[in-house]
């Protein structure tokens, strides 16, 4: 697809030119991610999305909305730890191969635990020269190196036992970041006691899809 069309697709995600940061290179990026994901998914199921437009707007856009709320400025060169994230379950790379395009200098480990998937993920990351970002073969449940300060999770199945899991990821203070249904949102707060959850975001475009952010406050320091 051409970069143009997709950044007009994009657009109600990322805000307008003079405030969205993708670069030529960026939607380049985008367009061959398109083509390996069209590519790899004739062999292995990593999207039930076959048009490329629908590809655009349901995974990138709603991955690059929720980059665009949890990272509005760039990580800088003393690398804080708010540069750390995990996306739990990645599968076909939503929404954390898209957040690093967002924020090149984002530390990424994608947890995945079917070998395909996380070839694949392999794959995108060295096809589109994304530096820092490791690929977790394996269940979050033994993730074993230290939680992030981000932690990213949509569209999983079993919910209810991938979002405690997910939630011990993250960081005290760190932020976990939620890509569901409206509905799902009351079932989440009870599954997270230990987080303080935002107003829900709506995504655009779409009905009832929400971006739902929560603070870890467990262990938090007093100010």
């Amino acid at each position: 697809m051409e970069p143009a069309r997709i950044a007009e697709l994009l657009q109600p995600f990322v805000g307008s030119a003079n405030d969205q940061r993708l670069t030529t290179n960026d939607l380049l990026n985008i367009s061959t991610y398109i083509d390996l994901l069209l590519r790899w998914n004739a062999h292995i199921n990593l999207t039930a999305i076959r048009k490329e437009e629908d590809i655009v707007t349901r995974h990138f856009g709603e991955s690059l909305f929720a980059a665009r709320h949890l990272f509005p400025d760039q990580c800088s060169s003393e690398r804080p730890r708010s540069c750390t994230a995990i996306d739990v379950g990645s599968g076909a790379g939503f929404p954390g191969l898209p957040i690093k395009i967002w924020v090149p200098d984002l530390d990424l480990t994608l947890i995945e635990s079917n070998q395909k998937k996380a070839t694949f993920l392999r794959e995108v990351a060295r096809t589109l020269t994304l530096m820092n970002v490791n690929v977790f073969q394996g269940r979050a449940e033994a993730y074993p190196d230290p939680p992030a300060d981000v932690v990213t999770l949509r569209a999983v199945e079993r919910f209810e036992s991938a979002l405690p899991t997910a939630a011990n990821l993250v960081a005290p203070n760190g932020r976990l970041a939620l890509l569901i249904s409206e509905p799902q949102l009351a079932r989440a707060k009870d599954l997270t006691p230990a987080f303080a959850w935002a107003s829900p975001i709506p995504i655009p475009l779409s009905t009832n899809r929400i971006l739902a952010i929560g603070v870890n406050l467990k262990h938090q320091v007093p100010v």
